[in-house]
């Protein structure tokens, strides 16, 4: 859901046969962003996650951070 009125919408319904499978994890970002990183990237990957993030309808650097976590998350499980 992109909007508080459609979210609003969504739980004014009657959610007691909802099928919870269909629902996807969500990663809230709660610690504060207090480093700032510049590095060079081919312009083809800028591009890349700026139309998955469109895709997904979040913003580009946000995406960045959880694929940065994820791959830390993957280091730390091998």
């Amino acid at each position: 859901m992109k909007t508080d009125e459609e979210l609003e919408a969504f739980l004014e319904q009657d959610l007691s046969d909802l099928d919870f499978s269909q629902f996807k994890p969500f990663r809230f970002e709660f610690e504060n962003k207090t480093a700032r990183v510049n590095m060079r990237m081919p312009q083809s990957q800028i591009d890349a996650v700026k139309a998955e993030a469109k895709k997904r309808g979040m913003p580009y650097q946000r995406l960045m951070r959880e694929l940065v976590q994820r791959g830390l998350e993957d280091l730390k499980a091998s």
